[in-house]
């Protein structure tokens, strides 16, 4: 299965509701700081969604609820799997997204045979305050270079304007977060979105 070049993070899935009849194919659902029972209720609702869309469904972090409510994809931070059980992801058939940042993050994740390889920030971004400065164009031909046939994910600072040279450089799929949220016309940018990365 080949994932979608476009790949927007959403945080509710009243963004869902909103960005999926404009053909978004690839989605990943990023709920902080909720109580369980918001987190199930908000990842059954988006996967009920992405199935009437037939669109592809990656729930951030919340590996149980994933497995529990018959997900497909998992995506995890580094902080995050030191948590997680792999073995009970594996065995459940959860396809395994992971975020890297160094050379140290990316040799741990590819010995667990990764289904996608993000990093980032390749670009500064605001979204969260992060250790790590911008990787920049050339770490993501360094990365594509070791991941091989397993897709890269850009992520970190994307646009629009800035996805054909993240693509030139290497990677697969481009994700963006608040170059769509915080865009005064959300539903125009990510028409713009898909026209660059199809």
């Amino acid at each position: 299965m080949t994932l979608d070049r476009f790949y927007p993070i959403f945080d509710h899935t009243d963004w869902l509701r909103r960005m999926l009849p404009l053909g978004v194919k690839l989605v990943q659902l990023r709920i902080k700081e909720q109580p369980d029972a918001v987190v199930r209720a908000e990842i059954a609702t988006a996967q009920a969604l992405c199935r009437d869309h037939g669109a592809v469904l990656v729930v951030n972090d919340y590996w149980q609820a994933a497995i529990d409510a018959g997900c497909d994809w998992i995506h995890l931070g580094q902080e995050d799997l030191d948590d997680a059980d792999l073995p009970a992801i594996r065995k459940a058939g959860l396809k395994l997204g992971v975020s890297t940042h160094d050379d140290d993050e990316l040799e741990r994740v590819l010995a667990m045979d990764p289904d996608y390889v993000a990093l980032g920030p390749v670009y500064p971004t605001i979204l969260k305050k992060m250790k790590w400065h911008q990787q920049g164009l050339p770490r993501v031909t360094e990365w594509k270079r070791r991941v091989g046939d397993i897709p890269l994910v850009g992520i970190g600072g994307m646009s629009v304007e800035r996805a054909p040279g993240v693509f030139q450089a290497g990677a697969d799929i481009v994700s963006a977060v608040t170059d769509i949220t915080l865009n005064p016309d959300p539903e125009t940018r990510v028409r713009q979105w898909i026209e660059v990365t199809r």
